[in-house]
């Protein structure tokens, strides 16, 4: 299991790294590092390609409805949502 914190912005790196074929240079982003619309590996179709890989790596599943253009803004902005995705998996009792 995941800790919170700087293993999971860690995590959201090398996800962000592996899916947009970055080959390395996300280790160079924080978390202010704009994404969307500033990455330009970052289209809609790697949106979709993130997603499934986000919940994959990290064990939740996310609704339609859950995803906004706004969590893909910066990097912190990600980071943050998986954060809360498996915090609120946590307090609900299932790791």
């Amino acid at each position: 299991m995941l800790e919170l914190g700087l293993n999971t912005e860690k995590e959201v790196l090398f996800v962000l790294d592996e899916i947009l074929s970055l080959n390395g240079r996300s280790a160079e982003f924080t978390a202010n590092t704009p994404l969307l619309g500033a990455v330009p590996e970052l289209d809609s179709m790697a949106v979709v390609a993130l997603i499934a890989r986000i919940e994959e790596r990290f064990g939740f599943t996310l609704d339609n409805d859950e995803i906004e253009g706004t969590t893909f803004a910066t990097v912190g902005s990600l980071v943050d949502f998986v954060e809360g995705k498996l915090a609120g998996k946590l307090a609900l009792g299932r790791t």
